[in-house]
């Protein structure tokens, strides 16, 4: 088996600096967000408000979601079966991983994945 420990480090490092983004979002300290009044009254304030929460959940969710696969790939590392497909047990392709650390399915597996998704909507 390849030596991941490079990637392993960056998962974990990647682990940590979602977890603070998503302090910071919780904490609706999100660099760049400023409020003012609008000038269309209080329905469009309001309007913009609920985009914005929505906004925010929206990227607290995919946040979350990334931890958990963060998660998931340092348990695989420690349990020694990092870089195998969760799907067909075959090896995930190294550029993948490299590109997306926290792969689980190799390309084949995460495309069928994809289109039965799609199919089932």
């Amino acid at each position: 088996m390849a030596d991941f420990s490079g990637l392993y480090e960056r998962l974990k490092k990647e682990k940590t600096q979602t977890l603070e983004r998503l302090k910071q979002l919780k904490a609706g300290q999100v660099p760049g967000e400023r409020r003012e009044g609008s000038p269309f009254g209080k329905r469009e304030e309001e309007a913009t408000e609920f985009f914005e929460l929505e906004k925010r959940l929206t990227q607290e969710k995919r946040l979350e979601d990334t931890v958990g696969e963060i998660d998931h790939a340092l348990e695989k590392y420690e349990a020694g079966t990092y870089g195998l497909c969760d799907s067909c047990g075959q090896p995930i392709e190294v550029a993948r991983l490299e590109a997306l650390p926290q792969a689980s399915f190799c390309l084949s597996c995460k495309a069928r994945h994809a289109k039965n998704a799609k199919g089932a909507r």
